[in-house]
């Protein structure tokens, strides 16, 4: 799989939190089955910790071990590639050997020593810019995971704190983080949620996900990122921003053809015949056995 450098649109989509092995690969197939009708590579997506949930009494996924023998059973079954979070530098290479692509969280953006931890393993490591973060200053994200010599790197727009319990996005920063050189995918069910909006947990208003992705794609982004669940509203962990399965191959169908037809247009433009087109990096999927 290619992600940016004008390769197709990519799709990393799953559930926010592994909730179980038979729900997960189950989510994962319909996942699937959604991108091939939309045709989209798709990356996906599940999280064995949320480490930063907002009450303390908050489900938190299933634990490390038992989430990656479930992200392995993916991988055997389904024959994708897999993302998942880490927080902490000893979960990276435990989870390196599993995952394709390890994923910095926002709230640690900054966290030199995970950001060296999950470059060393040699995997693609997806950042998301930290809320609280401009653009411009994830030049030196990118230069801390490039100082263990991986280039192997994106970058995700997740939005801008903005005031109490919101977010909104500055879709300059797409093109922004772009200069930088390396892929940018768009978040587009955290740029809707709202941190801490019900008290004890996060809101979200997933009713702009669509609105919004179709923006970001008419930016120019390399994928897209989105959390999908059968059911949101029982979900175990930020149902609010999450987008239902089930809406998904006609949201996907809609970015593919915005997506083409900015790339044609741009392409035609004199004003802008040099698109803002970074290096593409190649996701090997890793082999694992069970």
């Amino acid at each position: 799989m290619k992600i940016g450098g004008g390769n197709p649109l990519v799709l990393i989509a799953g559930p926010c939190a592994i909730e179980g092995e038979k729900d997960c690969i189950e989510v994962a197939r319909l996942v699937k089955e959604a991108a091939d009708s939309a045709g989209f590579p798709l990356v996906f997506k599940a999280s064995f910790d949320k480490a930063n949930r907002s009450a303390v009494d908050s489900f938190r996924g299933i634990g490390m071990k038992a989430g990656l023998q479930v992200l392995a059973a993916v991988k055997h079954e389904l024959k994708i590639p897999v993302l998942t979070d880490v927080h902490e530098t000893g979960q990276c290479d435990p989870v390196a050997e599993v995952v394709d692509v390890l994923q910095i969280p926002a709230f640690l953006c900054r966290q030199t020593d995970l950001l060296i931890a999950a470059g060393r393993t040699g995997r693609v490591v997806n950042v998301k810019k930290g809320q609280f973060l401009a653009p411009g200053e994830m030049r030196n994200v990118v230069e801390k995971v490039r100082s263990t010599d991986n280039e192997d790197i994106l970058l995700t727009e997740r939005g801008t704190c903005f005031g109490y319990n919101y977010l909104v996005n500055d879709m300059r920063a797409l093109p922004a983080m772009r200069m930088l050189g390396y892929p940018v995918i768009y978040d587009a069910t955290h740029s809707v949620q709202t941190p801490g909006g019900m008290g004890s947990r996060s809101g979200g208003e997933k009713q702009y996900m669509p609105m919004l992705s179709r923006a970001a794609v008419a930016a120019g982004v390399d994928g897209v990122f989105m959390e999908v669940h059968p059911d949101p509203e029982k979900a175990l962990s930020d149902g609010p921003n999450m987008l239902s399965i089930h809406q998904l191959v006609p949201l996907l169908k809609v970015l593919k053809r915005i997506d083409q037809e900015v790339r044609e247009a741009i392409q035609a433009e004199t004003f802008e015949s040099r698109p803002l087109l970074p290096s593409g990096l190649t996701l090997v999927n890793v082999p694992v056995t069970r």
